[in-house]
C-alpha cells in the first residue's frame, strides 16, 4: 500500500509518526512508554510495569470499570490490547475509519486519567500470576530468559518474578504510572488515511493531560559469556535449546541486512543450509537463527528442538555450516537468492495498515529513527559477500556467548554441545 510518512514534535515534548494510507478504511494506533520492567524502582516489586499494564484499561475518569471502558470501546468493532517488555510499555489499537476519533479519545483518557483501585489490582495480579505460571511449561519461554541472565543482562525470569508479585501496591501502581508516563517519554505511530486530518491530531495529542518529565535512557549491561546451562524439566523428552553470541556495540542498518540475508541462507527455508540438511536427514522438525540490534550490542542467535540423541548430530551441522561462512564460501548465488526472497517479502509486508505501522513502529520506539521504505530494495540489492562475511567474523571474534537447553536428560550433553560450539572460538 503506498504511504507517506511525517514526523511530528508536539509542544508537550511527544515525538511520533504519522503515516497517511490513501484510502485506507482502517486506523491504526501504538503509543510507547519507557516504562517497561528495567524501569521499576525495585527488582523487589519486579512485576509492577506488568500488573499496571494489566491493569491499563480499568477504571478511569470516564468509566466506572473495565467491563464499562470494553463495551464502549468495542461496540462498532475496534480493538485494543496494551503489552509490556523490558523497555517498553505500548498501547495498542485498531479501528474503523470512521470512529477514529471516538477511539482516539477512549484511548487518551485510559492511558492518561486511570483511576487505579485495590479491587482491580488484586484481580490483575492473580491473571499476572496465571499468566505467568503458564509460561512456566513453554520450554522457550523458560529457555530465553535464562539465556539473557547468563550473559549478564539484568533481567529475572519466570519463577523470580511471580515471587514478586505479592508484594506490588496500589501505591507502586500509581508510582510507576506517574514517574514514566510522561509527555516527554512517549513515542507514538498513528496510520491510516489522515489527509485533512493531521492539524487535529496534532491538537488532540498536546492535549493530552500527561506532565512532562524525560525520556528514560536504555539501560546498559556489562556482558559476559556464561557456561553450559541445563535446565531440567522431567516432562521434556527433546532438548529445547538456544545459543546465543553477543557483540559490543550496535550493527549498522548494512550489517543488519546483510546478517539477516545470512540467516535466511542458514535456516529460512526447508533447502537452506542448516535447516534444509537437518530436515533432509531427519534431524529436527525446525531451528531458527535471527539477529537483534541494540543501544550497546546486537545479538545472533539460534534455537530450535531436537531429540536428545540427535542434538550431536544437529550441532555438527551448525558448526560445519558456520564455519563454511567463516571461511567466505557463501556463493553468489545464495546471496542473490536471499535478495530475491528478501525484496519479496518486503513488497508483502505492506499490505495492511497495521503492517505499515509495525514497519516502522519497532525501531522507533527503539531510538527514534525513521526507516526508509523505499529505499529498503536499494538496501537489500548492496548487500556483499564481504559484508555477510566480515559481520558473521565480528561475533566470532567477540567470543561471548552462552548455550542453554530444557530437557530431561543430562547436564553432560550441554557440555559436549557446548564444546562443539567452543571449536568455532578458537
Amino acid at each position: 500500500m503506498q504511504h507517506t510518512v511525517t514526523e511530528v514534535c508536539l509542544k508537550n515534548g511527544a515525538r511520533g509518526l504519522l503515516i497517511d494510507v490513501p484510502g485506507a478504511t482502517v486506523m491504526s494506533f501504538q503509543f510507547q512508554f519507557r516504562a517497561g520492567n528495567r524501569y521499576v524502582t525495585s527488582k523487589d516489586i519486579y512485576e509492577t510495569a506488568h500488573v499496571m499494564e494489566h491493569m491499563a484499561f480499568g477504571a478511569n475518569a470516564d468509566f466506572a470499570s473495565e467491563h464499562e471502558y470494553e463495551a464502549e470501546f468495542t461496540k462498532n468493532g475496534a480493538y485494543h490490547n496494551a503489552w509490556t517488555s523490558d523497555l517498553s510499555m505500548v498501547y495498542v489499537a485498531d479501528c474503523a475509519d470512521f470512529e477514529w476519533e471516538r477511539i482516539l479519545r477512549l484511548q487518551q483518557v485510559a492511558i492518561t486519567q486511570p483511576r487505579f483501585n485495590q479491587t482491580e489490582l488484586e484481580a490483575e495480579k492473580g491473571n499476572v500470576r496465571s499468566e505467568l505460571t503458564g509460561y512456566l511449561n513453554d520450554h522457550n519461554r523458560v529457555l530465553w530468559p535464562k539465556m539473557q541472565q547468563l550473559l549478564g543482562c539484568d533481567v529475572y525470569n519466570y519463577n523470580q518474578r511471580l515471587r514478586t508479585i505479592a508484594a506490588i501496591s496500589l501505591d507502586d501502581i500509581r508510582e510507576h504510572h506517574r514517574r514514566t508516563h510522561t509527555s516527554d517519554n512517549l513515542r507514538f505511530v498513528i496510520a491510516g488515511k489522515l489527509q485533512g486530518r493531521k492539524a487535529k491530531i496534532k491538537r488532540l495529542l498536546e492535549g493530552w493531560q500527561l506532565p512532562r518529565g524525560e525520556r528514560f535512557v536504555v539501560p546498559r549491561d556489562e556482558l559476559h559469556s556464561g557456561g553450559p546451562t541445563l535446565i531440567r524439566r522431567k516432562e521434556a523428552s527433546n532438548l529445547t535449546f538456544g545459543w546465543s553470541m553477543e557483540i559490543p556495540r550496535e550493527l549498522t542498518d548494512a550489517e543488519d541486512s546483510a546478517i539477516d540475508c545470512l540467516n535466511h541462507i542458514l535456516t529460512g527455508t526447508m533447502h537452506s543450509r542448516i535447516l534444509g540438511a537437518v530436515r533432509k536427514q531427519g534431524m529436527a522438525y525446525g531451528m531458527f537463527s535471527d539477529a537483534s540490534v541494540g543501544k550497546y550490542e546486537s545479538s545472533w542467535d539460534f534455537g530450535g528442538e531436537v531429540e536428545l540423541e540427535k542434538a550431536p548430530q544437529l550441532f555438527a551441522v551448525i558448526v560445519h555450516e558456520l564455519q563454511a561462512v567463516l571461511r567466505g564460501e557463501i556463493t553468489q548465488a545464495e546471496l542473490d537468492a536471499a535478495k530475491s526472497y528478501g525484496l519479496g517479502r518486503h513488497q508483502m509486508g505492506a499490505q495492511t495498515v497495521a503492517q505499515i505501522s509495525g514497519y516502522y513502529s519497532g525501531r522507533y520506539f527503539w531510538d527514534d529513527y525513521v526507516k526508509d521504505y523505499d529505499n529498503a530494495p536499494q538496501r537489500i540489492q548492496q548487500i556483499t559477500l564481504a559484508q555477510m562475511h566480515n559481520v558473521a567474523r565480528d561475533f566470532v571474534a567477540a567470543n561471548t556467548w552462552a548455550l542453554a537447553g530444557v530437557s530431561s536428560g543430562e547436564k553432560a550433553l550441554i557440555e559436549q554441545l557446548h564444546a562443539k560450539l567452543n571449536g568455532l572460538f578458537v
